[in-house]
Order: structure tokens, then C-alpha cells, then sequence
């Protein structure tokens, strides 16, 4: 399946930002014309002590700085938690053609779980597939949560 396969380049960075203390997202962008990961993300709000640094936004960048433009018009972006609405915002405006997300979020989660602002009537509404991974994204999430409940 093609998106597990880019999904697991995405956890590989979720994995990363665990390592670093940060809560365990990432996100790659993927140009569906040749199925080149274009932008790649992992959450560094800690460390970079930035509100605005979801895996999501870091990888939105890159893929636009390497495509010269905002506009991500043919490309999806894959992720391992359910985008909040900043991200999702983000992608709306970015022009994102696909979102696929691991994990569902019932605290945040904008596409689908605590709303769905893809479904309001923007100018741009992303295809969503959701649960890709599920299990796997779902769990180092509990893990690095359940570690840090242990440390305090």
C-alpha cells in the first residue's frame, strides 16, 4: 500500500522527535507526479521554542521552498497524528491535494475528531484519509506520554 510506505517515512521522523523530548509527530510532503518526498517535518516546538513548529508547518515549508512556490497543487502530505487547525488551516491555504494522518486526536484534531475544517466551504478542501498506521502512530504517542507522566 502506498500510503503506509510514505507513512512510515513519517514515523521514522515522529521517532526523531521523540528521541528529542518533543512530542512524537512527523509529516513529509510527497509529489504524487513522482512520488518524491519534497518536504519533511518533525514537531520542534520545544526545542526551537516556537509555538508554530508542528511537523506539518516545517514540512509545508520545505516542499515549498523546493517547488519555488506556496502552492502545493499536486502534492499530499502525510502525517502521524490528525492535523490541529493551525496545520489544517495550512494545508487548506497551501493547496494540499491529499491529507493521510496515522493517529485520530479527540484533544485537537481538526479533520474529523474535534471538528473537520475540511468540510467548511474554503476557496481549497483536501481529500482525507485517516488511520493509516493507526496502531503504530497511536502508540508512541501513549509511550512518550506515559514516559513523561513517569518522570515528574
Amino acid at each position: 500500500m502506498r500510503e503506509e510506505a510514505y507513512m512510515k517515512k513519517a514515523f521514522q521522523l515522529a521517532k526523531i522527535a521523540a528521541e528529542l523530548g518533543e512530542v512524537p509527530v512527523g509529516a513529509v510532503v510527497v509529489r504524487r507526479s513522482t512520488g518524491e518526498i519534497i518536504g519533511r517535518g518533525y514537531n520542534r516546538r520545544e526545542y526551537d521554542k516556537n509555538p508554530l513548529v508542528h511537523a506539518e508547518l516545517i514540512a509545508i515549508n520545505e516542499a515549498s521552498k523546493r517547488l519555488g512556490g506556496w502552492r502545493l497543487i499536486g502534492c499530499d502530505l502525510y502525517v502521524t497524528l490528525e492535523p490541529c487547525p493551525m496545520c489544517a488551516g495550512a494545508m487548506i491555504n497551501s493547496r494540499v491535494e491529499r491529507v493521510i494522518f496515522g493517529a485520530y486526536d479527540s484533544k485537537a484534531g481538526s479533520c474529523g475528531s474535534v471538528t473537520d475544517l475540511f468540510l467548511l466551504p474554503y476557496n481549497h478542501r483536501p481529500e482525507l484519509i485517516g488511520g493509516v498506521m493507526q496502531e503504530e502512530c497511536s502508540q508512541i504517542l501513549s509511550d512518550f506520554f506515559k514516559k513523561l507522566r513517569y518522570k515528574k
